[in-house]
């Protein structure tokens, strides 16, 4: 990790520390800086928690609100250093207003979340879960278990950025027909193959739909009822981009009618306060994601797709160096919202 001639020290609390992401984050800093680890995410109850540090580091699923960030701003917060690349989750209009600065990882590995998302591809299509479930029990029968081969089948990638490419790479490997939707077509794409259609083709004609967008207000419930009809009776959907992108209750009610072979999720619209929590010995109130859990062809996991030793060392490198511009005076393409800006999105 590159070393900075750091300005000055500062106090930092980092909300929403995975256990195997804190050692990481603390050696960053190479003991210049205090650096207080938290397993609590950031919300209004945990706000006073950040009273007198300077630099607050946020993880995706901390919720910024204007009442947050307000309460961030009198306890002497100047920099929100959001430690993913999605930042729906802060109220960038009123970071600005409060003259707070904002930044953000814009990439790390795209291959991390590109191979857990085929990870659950296949998951689904053979039935892996439920196979090993079975023979843990010594239960060795195949029924229920049959999948499909994916050569010559389609692939529809939503969002071929840099994720959606290492996706479509993968997907070309397998020998699939490649479609692909986004508001710019990528030549990397193009090279393999892929032809670009529109959303109503995609999931027309997709054996396996795989989200990688971002979530704005164009791109919420991209999946809804309508979507979900257009799709083939026997496709896959996998989602390891934002929970907001799918409408979870659309979905449900597709399952109910028996359609879909399989989905696999890695989020979820309503994961706050669920994701990264054990609530194994709790009543889980959401009613729409328990019986999301209950289809034998459902595979959930919790927002882990990132989560590997490089993307995890990549994201906090460059959350340090954006601490280090911040401390300096300076700003970088990371940075949403600097005091004399109006927020990246707007602009």
């Amino acid at each position: 990790m590159k070393r900075y001639k750091w300005e000055r020290s500062v106090e930092i609390v980092a909300f929403g520390v995975q256990t195997d992401e804190r050692a990481l984050l603390e050696r960053a800093f190479d003991g210049r800086h205090q650096v207080r680890s938290l397993d609590v995410f950031l919300n209004s109850d945990t706000a006073p928690i950040a009273a007198g540090y300077e630099v607050v580091s946020t993880a995706v699923n901390d919720e910024l609100t204007a009442g947050v960030l307000q309460e961030l701003a009198v306890g002497g917060t100047k920099m929100i250093a959001q430690r993913s690349t999605g930042y729906n989750n802060i109220d960038l209009r009123a970071a600005a207003d409060l003259g707070l600065t904002v930044a953000r990882v814009s990439a790390y590995s795209p291959y991390s979340v590109a191979e857990f998302a085929w990870g659950l591809a296949l998951a689904v299509n053979r039935r892996i879960v439920r196979a090993a479930n079975r023979t843990r029990n010594f239960d060795f029968r195949l029924d229920g278990l049959m999948g499909r081969d994916l050569r010559g089948r389609t692939a529809g990638v939503v969002g071929t950025g840099r994720i959606g490419e290492a996706f479509a790479r993968i997907a070309h490997g397998f020998g699939m027909r490649l479609l692909g939707w986004d508001i710019a077509e990528n030549p990397a794409c193009t090279e393999l193959g892929m032809t670009y259609v529109d959303r109503q083709r995609l999931f027309t004609e997709s054996d396996l739909i795989s989200l990688h967008v971002p979530l704005l207000e164009d791109t919420r419930h991209l999946v809804d009822a309508p979507a979900l009809a257009a799709m083939k009776d026997d496709a896959i959907l996998i989602n390891s981009s934002r929970g907001g992108l799918v409408d979870t209750a659309a979905l449900v009610e597709t399952l109910k009618a028996g359609r879909l072979f399989g989905v696999g999720l890695d989020v979820y619209e309503e994961e706050a306060g669920l994701f990264f929590f054990d609530k194994s010995l709790e009543v889980v109130e959401d009613d729409t994601l328990a019986r999301l859990m209950t289809f034998g062809n459902v595979l959930v996991t919790s927002h882990q797709a990132y989560f590997t030793e490089e993307a995890v060392g990549q994201i906090v490198a460059t959350t340090v160096a954006n601490i280090a511009d911040h401390l300096a005076g300076r700003s970088n393409a990371n940075f949403l919202v600097t005091p004399a800006q109006q927020p990246a999105a707007e602009r």
